[in-house]
């Protein structure tokens, strides 16, 4: 069953909702320890969601990434670009931004991306780009963007 999200943002059917109360590990994790791959979704009312996207999450803020990050007892995020916002990296630069710089980012970019907004990126706490190569997430990408993109 499809649930709205903000803005005018329907979820896909079949994506997990938002879990508002995750137990606590019963470990302590390292100190310093590294949570390596998370996203921030929208909240699409003011991050929209990219209209070429396979898929549309339920909204999970940087607010709750924080607090999820912080409750299982991480130190540092890397927050990776979702494919449901293309690469329209606000929402993950705004996360970067707001972090208290606690986080790195993983940027999704085009080939078309100008050295300035890499440039931006970078200050904001970017330090990748992200390929994905999974069908059901991503359109192909041909080989000579790619190569492009990581030669930048």
């Amino acid at each position: 069953m499809s649930k709205p999200t903000s803005g005018d943002f329907t979820k896909t059917a079949g994506w997990l909702d938002w879990y508002a109360r995750p137990s606590k590990p019963r470990f302590q994790l390292p100190a310093g320890a590294v949570d390596a791959h998370c996203h921030v979704f929208g909240p699409g009312a003011e991050f929209p969601y990219a209209p070429e996207r396979k898929y549309t999450p339920c909204d999970a803020s940087k607010a709750q990434l924080f607090a999820l990050r912080d409750h299982l007892g991480f130190a540092r995020n890397v927050v990776v670009q979702a494919t449901c916002h293309g690469a329209d990296n606000r929402a993950l630069v705004d996360a970067l931004v707001h972090s208290d710089g606690k986080a790195r980012g993983v940027a999704t970019v085009k080939r078309s991306v100008t050295d300035d907004e890499l440039q931006a990126l970078h200050k904001a706490g970017v330090r990748g780009v992200r390929f994905n190569f999974v069908k059901r997430l991503v359109d192909f990408t041909p080989k000579d963007e790619l190569m492009e993109i990581a030669a930048r």
